[in-house]
């Protein structure tokens, strides 16, 4: 076809949007088929409507968690932009240097309690047996 990528997009972008306009088209020139129903037909749209409100939610539901995105080379603090030198704190942000330290960004990362957690798993409670020390 010997189309460069822009082209063969646009391309393929109106032949879809042709397609559409005549499926449209097909359907409002034929009206008696949209308006015969039958009593299974309505239950089973009943579902469709569900599903239509379920997708709905899930469509807002990723607008909001695309609102929440933070960039990646950006400090989370100040919102200076860091290259080489940005620091992911394990809270999950991205810092510059001065913002780097859990003190200084006010981290809610519980160091503590996740340390504890290490040692748990690496140094298990090993408890012997009491009687074969006694004779």
């Amino acid at each position: 076809m010997n189309m460069c990528s822009k082209c063969y997009r646009d391309y393929v972008k109106e032949e879809e949007q042709s397609a559409l306009a005549k499926a449209a088209f097909e359907n409002s020139a034929n009206p008696k088929k949209v308006l015969t129903t039958k009593p299974t037909e309505s239950v089973d749209s009943s579902n469709v409507v569900a599903g239509a409100k379920e997708t709905t939610a899930s469509s807002s539901s990723a607008t909001s968690g695309e609102s929440v995105t933070v960039a990646k080379n950006r400090c989370f603090s100040c919102n200076k932009k860091v290259g080489l030198t940005a620091v992911k704190c394990k809270c999950g942000s991205v810092f510059c240097s001065l913002h780097r330290y859990p003190e200084k960004h006010s981290c809610d990362f519980d160091y503590k309690g996740a340390g504890q957690e290490t040692i748990a798993k690496l140094n298990p409670q090993v408890n012997g047996n009491k009687l074969d020390v006694r004779i």
